[in-house]
């Protein structure tokens, strides 16, 4: 008998579908791992700014302030004030947030600090005093 040699059709297909599949499965996780490293560097950038208001700011002046930004609140690296996405905070697009309470020309007593995260509920941070 005289036989070809090489691969079948099918084969060829079964090799296809199977490569396609292992390409979806690899691009899934990897989606999933770098929205993982986003909601990490939002709750590291949230604990900076927490600890820069409750270890730097409250000590100094004895209130939180009304707004924060970089201009007030300089102990933190200016690039922890932009989210992953490129959105600073206080841009109603930033997936960061901070919310003031019982304030008194400009002198707060309470904040929530808040982060969106992709892949867990909100991280929050309450005011320590």
């Amino acid at each position: 008998m005289n036989y070809k040699k090489g691969f079948t059709i099918l084969e060829i297909i079964i090799v296809g579908i199977f490569a396609g599949l292992l390409l979806i499965f690899f691009f899934i996780q990897k989606s999933n791992i770098d929205a993982m490293e986003r909601d990490e560097d939002r709750k590291t950038a949230i604990n900076a700014m927490y600890y820069a208001l409750e270890e730097s700011f409250y000590p100094e002046n004895g209130y939180y302030p009304e707004f924060i930004s970089e201009e007030n609140i300089k102990v933190i690296d200016p690039a922890l004030w932009t989210d992953p996405l490129g959105f600073n905070l206080g841009s109603s697009l930033s997936s960061y947030s901070y919310e003031p309470a019982n304030c008194n020309n400009g002198k707060c007593k309470e904040y929530v600090l808040k982060a969106e995260l992709e892949k867990e509920d909100a991280y929050t941070k309450y005011n320590r005093n």
